[in-house]
C-alpha cells in the first residue's frame, strides 16, 4: 500500500485534515479529517514508497498503549477508510 501523491496532512483551525495539492488532484473535493492516531500514522507513511498493515501496527503499538490485536483492527479500519476516500492505493 502507499499514500497517493499530493495528499498532505495540514492543521487548519486546530483540526488535522488531508489536503489535496497538485494538478493531478484538482478534481478532489473531499475533506478528510484525521484524529490524533490516524494523523500520526499518515505523517509516518505519506512519503514512503510502500507500507504494510504490520508497519502501521508497529507504529501504533510503539506510540500508544494498545495491544497488537486492537491495533490491527484499527489499522484495517483506517486503511479501508483511506482507500474509500481515494487517498491511498495499492
Amino acid at each position: 500500500m502507499k499514500a497517493k501523491k499530493g495528499f498532505n496532512l495540514r492543521t487548519v483551525c486546530g483540526e488535522q485534515i488531508i489536503v489535496a495539492e497538485g494538478k493531478e488532484n484538482i478534481d478532489f473535493s473531499n475533506i478528510i479529517s484525521m484524529n490524533e492516531s490516524s494523523a500520526y500514522l499518515w505523517k509516518n507513511i505519506q512519503h514512503k514508497d510502500c507500507f504494510t498493515h504490520e508497519d502501521l501496527v508497529r507504529l501504533l503499538v510503539s506510540e500508544y498503549e494498545v495491544d497488537e490485536a486492537t491495533a490491527l483492527n484499527d489499522v484495517k479500519e483506517v486503511t479501508n477508510q483511506w482507500f474509500e476516500a481515494g487517498i491511498m492505493e495499492v
